[in-house]
């Protein structure tokens, strides 16, 4: 799908047509379409290819006068997906006059630009609008951080409740997004710092103050991503610990319970023989036997204690 927007005085407004100083929204392209933008462009195919490719890293490429900056952007699946949040990459394209923005699917950052909550941008700013788009990314994966971090703390609160499977999935899932997060900041943060020294960009005063922002926010949310991983690990070790812990306890309970039936158990089978036995005339055998029994049982009982088994 290709879409056309140009900033007015009335922010982001859809347009028909190409225009220099717009912004072309490309989401998941057909090949019909691929094929109209490279001969609209004359840019190579891979440049509108490769931001589709899940598993791209954040680069940029130059080629007969178009640029091609390939970020990677988070973004926060449906409820019912089973990892939480994942990162996509996005293709900014750089022409003559214009912008194009390529995607697999539809991109959060995206939209903060088309409800207007980023302020101040302009489409023929190409500059500035490139750098206000990895600098809201930046602050996407802030804010998707401190969601994990606040699931983190009430899936770690129900887990001293108590332990279930489904929490500790939930857990394991929270850890491959911080895997997902710190890999692609790790590139993206790579790759803007390029920017300075390679002149992929031609940024005035204003717009470099924009760009060192944008690094700073960068490099805080790489260092969160590895923090957050770090004690969901560390998290994941304990709770691992503690579960052996408790399954040793009971199996060591249930052992001790099995010694202790097993003593009178034993007295019992041999009074159950069909063979003479001390004291089977006496009128008191029975609570002789029950009382031999319940010794045992307490004195085996004494030494676990002792022994500190119980």
């Amino acid at each position: 799908m290709i879409t056309q927007y140009i900033t007015t005085s009335d922010g982001l407004t859809e347009i028909e047509d190409f225009r220099p100083g717009c912004w072309v929204k490309v989401v998941n392209p057909t090949e019909k379409e691929i094929a109209y933008l490279v001969g609209q462009f004359g840019m190579p195919i891979d440049f509108l290819t490769d931001p589709l490719d899940v598993d791209e890293r954040a680069r940029f490429e130059v080629d007969e006068g178009n640029t091609l900056i390939l970020i990677r952007s988070a973004r926060r699946e449906p409820e019912e997906a089973a990892i939480p949040y994942i990162t996509l990459p996005i293709g900014i394209i750089l022409t003559q006059d214009l912008i194009i923005t390529v995607t697999l699917t539809e991109v959060d950052v995206m939209e903060e630009f088309l409800s207007g909550w980023v302020r101040n941008h302009d489409t023929k700013q190409r500059t500035r609008f490139v750098l206000q788009l990895c600098y809201r990314t930046a602050l996407r994966f802030l804010r998707y951080l401190k969601e994990i971090n606040r699931m983190t703390g009430v899936i770690e609160r129900n887990l001293h409740r108590s332990t279930t499977n489904d929490q500790l999935l939930g857990l394991f899932n929270l850890q491959k997004s911080l895997v997902y997060f710190t890999t692609s900041l790790r590139s993206n943060s790579l790759m803007v710092e390029k920017f300075s020294y390679q002149s992929v960009l031609d940024m005035t005063d204003e717009e470099h103050d924009l760009y060192e922002e944008m690094v700073i926010e960068n490099k805080q949310a790489l260092e969160m991503a590895n923090i957050y991983t770090s004690i969901i690990t560390g998290m994941t070790g304990t709770f691992a610990s503690i579960i052996n812990n408790n399954v040793n306890v009971v199996m060591k309970l249930l052992t001790s319970m099995t010694i202790l039936i097993a003593l009178p158990t034993m007295i019992a089978s041999i009074y159950g023989m069909n063979v003479p036995l001390p004291l089977q005339e006496a009128p008191h055998a029975f609570l002789f036997v029950m009382g031999a029994a319940l010794s045992l049982s307490a004195i085996g009982l004494f030494v676990l204690i002792r022994w500190k088994v119980l």
